[in-house]
């Protein structure tokens, strides 16, 4: 894959974490959440049923609320396939207690594009937020 390429897939994948961030702090439904997190990463509901091994019928059903509450699994393949947090999915559907304020998702997006970081950066990484910590204590 092409420089190019995986920068352009990294942004869409960043662009569906920040959307499905942005449903699950404003407590969209489900239908919504991934209906614009398939739009945001440019995929027809072909492409992603192909993507997450579901067929595109039952997405079109899951988008257009005829379906309000899918099976555990099939939410963990949508959500691998759409680049969004499985959690996410599982409190949109209603499994899972919604997180207050949306911090969960607010973690998600800070973590996403992280996978590709050389052990030295990621360890900049924690110390960094060992500093932000440290910073917060002394201010209260």
């Amino acid at each position: 894959m092409s420089r190019q390429l995986k920068d352009i897939t990294k942004d869409a994948s960043l662009r569906a974490a920040a959307a499905a961030a942005a449903h699950a702090a404003g407590n969209k439904q489900l239908k919504d959440l991934l209906k614009d997190a398939r739009e945001v990463l440019g995929l027809t509901l072909r492409d992603a049923g192909e993507k997450a091994g579901v067929s595109n019928a039952y997405i079109s059903q899951l988008e257009t609320g005829i379906i309000t509450t899918p099976s555990p699994h099939i939410l963990y393949k949508l959500a691998n396939a759409y680049k969004v947090s499985y959690e996410m999915l599982m409190k949109a559907a209603g499994y899972l207690k919604p997180d207050p304020g949306g911090i969960q998702a607010a973690h998600a997006i800070a973590l996403s594009g992280t996978e590709d970081l050389t052990e030295q950066e990621m360890n900049d990484v924690l110390e960094y937020i060992k500093f932000v910590r440290t910073r917060r204590k002394r201010q209260e």
